[in-house]
């Protein structure tokens, strides 16, 4: 595996960049204290803007980590907004395997979005780093998730029954298991 960090992406809507200190406000105000948006994250809401500041300040500095994956997701238009975010962790280069997790703000929800920035990553991993398997979980009923994770190729391999606690609602939920193999990803690009 090449270890290329969080490098810049672009997709036909979305640019893909690292964090910084000036996305504080930004990231606070439109997902990162939204209970509706971390209602099945492992997060609670930020309740101050200092939180998100304590937390891209930690991720500025992971960034000198070449296996660092975390990109702010930035929506083309006249204000260039930031919108989300999606990154790789638990990376493994031994197995040469990471896992996705991600987030956005809900006015952006249901307009295939998430499955677009979704996409540009697993391209980059299998194709740019190397990858050979990228994995991502998601409550049962988080329909939304499911359905971006199955757009973008990655199959329900199994299911954690009853074992996770949601910290933002404290509701007990099932956790549905998907992965895709960079063997796997090949034909599922070709296709779209």
């Amino acid at each position: 595996m090449k270890k290329l960090g969080t490098v810049t992406l672009n997709t036909p809507r979305l640019t893909l960049r690292r964090f910084t200190a000036d996305d504080a406000e930004e990231m606070f105000a439109s997902w990162a204290n939204d209970a509706e948006v971390t209602r099945f994250l492992t997060w609670t809401p930020h309740g101050d803007v200092s939180v998100t500041r304590a937390i891209l300040s930690d991720w500025e500095n992971m960034y000198a980590d070449p296996t660092y994956y975390n990109w702010a997701i930035v929506i083309h238009g006249k204000t260039d907004e930031l919108i989300g975010s999606i990154a790789l962790a638990n990376v493994d280069e031994r197995e040469e395997s990471g896992t996705v997790g991600y987030c956005m703000a809900k006015r952006f929800w249901g307009n295939g979005i998430m499955t677009e920035a979704l996409s540009e990553v697993l391209r980059f991993a299998f194709l740019e780093v190397g990858f050979k398997l990228i994995k991502g979980q998601h409550a049962a009923n988080n329909i939304g998730s499911s359905r971006v994770m199955e757009k973008c190729g990655m199959q329900k391999t199994g299911a954690v029954l009853g074992t996770t606690v949601l910290p933002t609602t404290c509701e007990c939920v099932d956790i549905i298991v998907r992965e895709i193999t960079k063997r796997r990803y090949a034909p599922h690009a070709a296709s779209e």
